[in-house]
């Protein structure tokens, strides 16, 4: 999931998407500690989309928050 496509979605799917990518990150954990895992790149790709997702949500945060202290102004 690049970017855009997370700037997309709304905060309920963004929520929702990353409680999935979370849960998604914790089972490539455990079957890359059992040797499970045959995508090395899916765990790097995984924790990214995570960050990507905490990056929209926190520019949106500074935003509303921008835009309330504008207003009181």
């Amino acid at each position: 999931m690049n970017i855009s496509e997370v700037r997309e979605l709304n905060n309920v799917e963004l929520y929702r998407e990353l409680s999935q990518q979370e849960r998604a990150l914790m089972n490539l954990r455990f079957q890359k500690t059992t040797r499970q895992l045959t995508d090395t790149n899916a765990l790097r790709n995984t924790r990214r989309t995570i960050a990507r997702i905490h990056t929209v949500l926190k520019e949106r945060q500074i935003v509303k928050d921008l835009g309330l202290n504008e207003v009181s102004s």
